[in-house]
């Protein structure tokens, strides 16, 4: 890379994580109270099984389907026990239901059987699990252990993009969540990525994003495209 190539990506970096920083600013007057939306009352093994029903379904079906699948199996010792058609029939309406019941049966017969019934603080050993991806590993460290973690779900993918952190035909969500952990400041992502959902179920939505009232509108690559 000659000299002068080197300077145009420094000079690149440098404009989009001043940006990502201005947007972390905006997203957190717009929502001052980061929170998780899965209601999973502390309990990580929780977290993780509802994390692995959020696939493909909304978290407001999860967190009202979960409550009928945590009254009839409270811990991951009568979940690893279960029945799988039981666990089936519970979780259904969550779709994709039965590869997700024998994810979360599974994952917890192994956190009893190699993890000493804890769950993983590391990356690899949750990849480990049934049904757990990067995603919900980073969902896992981000709020359970309160690590760095940049939790890249299809509302992340799409804002962040649109936003101009990276093309926005970029749709891989390791490769985008490596992008945005060079330019989120370290500590902000698990917050930020909680707050971009909420801010892309009120404002940037999948279709028909409300640029016009946007609070984002003058610093959006995607608004200023469309001449806004």
């Amino acid at each position: 890379m000659t000299n002068s190539g080197k300077k145009t990506k420094i000079t690149n970096l440098k404009f989009k994580r001043e940006l990502a920083a201005e947007v972390t600013r905006r997203l957190k007057e717009l929502y001052p109270d980061a929170a998780c939306s899965l209601e999973y009352m502390g309990d990580p093994w929780k977290l993780l099984v509802m994390a692995r029903l959020s696939a493909q379904c909304t978290d407001e079906r999860v967190n009202i389907v979960s409550r009928d699948l945590f009254a009839k199996f409270p811990d991951m010792q009568s979940m690893a026990q279960g029945e799988i058609g039981e666990i089936e029939e519970l979780v259904k309406p969550c779709g994709l239901y039965r590869m997700k019941a024998s994810n979360i049966k599974d994952a917890s017969r192994i956190l009893i059987s190699y993890f000493g019934g804890q769950i993983p603080c590391d990356m690899d050993s949750l990849l480990t699990l049934p049904g757990v991806g990067r995603k919900i590993a980073n969902l896992i460290l981000g709020d359970v252990f309160g690590m760095d973690a940049v939790v890249c779900d299809t509302h992340c993918i799409r804002i962040c993009g649109r936003l101009g952190l990276y093309p926005e035909t970029e749709k891989n969500p390791t490769k985008t969540e490596m992008i945005l952990r060079e330019l989120i400041e370290s500590g902000e992502g698990s917050d930020f990525c909680h707050r971009i959902v909420f801010f892309g179920r009120e404002v940037c939505l999948a279709r028909g994003p409300r640029c016009g009232e946007c609070p984002m509108g003058d610093i959006c690559k995607h608004n200023s495209k469309k001449g806004n």
